[in-house]
């Protein structure tokens, strides 16, 4: 979720779903050691739990990101062993290092060391011709004696060379037994399942034999999809929002920021998908995509942007 999941899209997840875990976009070592940390790890208490991802394979990198991060509150921190960008590989992390478990598993250490925070690992079910279940298992099995006890696993193998990112969410087929035979032959260790994931019935089926479900991009594109998780999900008695309580909500922070001098296209693009399927979606979308940008933009091109949905409510 590069460049998504920023803390003002965490904020407005966090008034849809009160217990959902939230994940950072991946954040590089480089970016926190050496580029503008606070405004990196910076977050709202409102936002919590929150989960930061880390990408990068030195071990000393990695453990020194974690002792700054650990200042901010975040409630684990997962390194990310599944991203297939170019970018991410010519940094030699993400999904590449799944080809070699021991340096994860060696940076794992390291984090664990410097942190008494939860260390977790995102990652696919394989990668190039390493598609197999024994690789799979053994990736999954080195880096569990490291220490880490929670796996964030995306039901996809990733091609590093021929695929766009894009692609690479969608080409390689799913495989969700394999992730299922995971839990079975790791029992103590959290398997949480990755990708294709689009409604909450969907999620309902994977906990009968997962311990959670990771919804990305579905989440960000129909976020209301998330309205009813706490509920579903968590047991939650608390009633439902509807997306226009969501939206009157969301406005009070964004006026907050504005006063900060925070850009109003750098939240609003975040909210596009909240009516999503209902009347008025299009011209909500469009009013705030033509006029948000704008430097003269203030809280009204919001405002305006919600009487397009006429009142709509659920």
């Amino acid at each position: 979720m590069l460049d998504w999941t920023d803390r003002h899209c965490r904020y407005f997840m966090r008034l849809i779903s009160q217990h959902s875990v939230l994940y950072t976009e991946m954040l590089t070592t480089g970016a926190i050691l050496y580029g503008d940390s606070d405004h990196h790890l910076q977050m709202d208490a409102f936002e919590h739990p929150v989960a930061l991802q880390l990408g990068g394979s030195n071990p000393k990198d990695l453990a020194l990101a974690c002792k700054m991060a650990a200042k901010y509150d975040y409630a684990e921190i997962n390194l990310n062993c599944g991203c297939p960008s170019d970018r991410v590989q010519n940094g030699m992390f993400g999904a590449i290092m799944m080809k070699n478990a021991q340096v994860t598993a060696d940076c794992v250490s390291a984090m664990r060391e410097a942190v008494d925070l939860p260390v977790t690992v995102k990652h696919r079910i394989g990668v190039d011709e390493h598609d197999s279940y024994p690789f799979l298992a053994d990736f999954v099995g080195t880096v569990a004696e490291a220490g880490c006890e929670v796996f964030l696993v995306h039901a996809r193998k990733a091609w590093l060379k021929g695929l766009s990112p894009k692609q690479n969410r969608e080409i390689p087929e799913l495989n969700y037994d394999r992730v299922y035979q995971l839990k079975k032959d790791f029992p103590d260790l959290e398997i949480i399942i990755n990708g294709g994931v689009t409604t909450l019935e969907q999620s309902t089926e994977h906990l009968k034999h997962l311990d959670g479900v990771m919804v990305g991009r579905e989440a960000y594109t129909n976020p209301y999809l998330l309205a009813s998780v706490d509920q579903i999900i968590y047991g939650s008695d608390s009633p439902i929002k509807s997306r226009e309580k969501i939206a009157e909500e969301f406005l009070k922070y964004v006026d907050n920021e504005l006063s900060k001098g925070t850009k109003l296209n750098a939240m609003t693009r975040h909210i596009l998908g909240l009516f999503h399927g209902m009347p008025g979606a299009r011209q909500f979308r469009r009013h705030i995509s033509e006029n948000a940008h704008k430097p003269s933009a203030t809280i009204e091109v919001l405002k305006n942007a919600l009487a397009k949905t006429s009142g709509v409510n659920g």
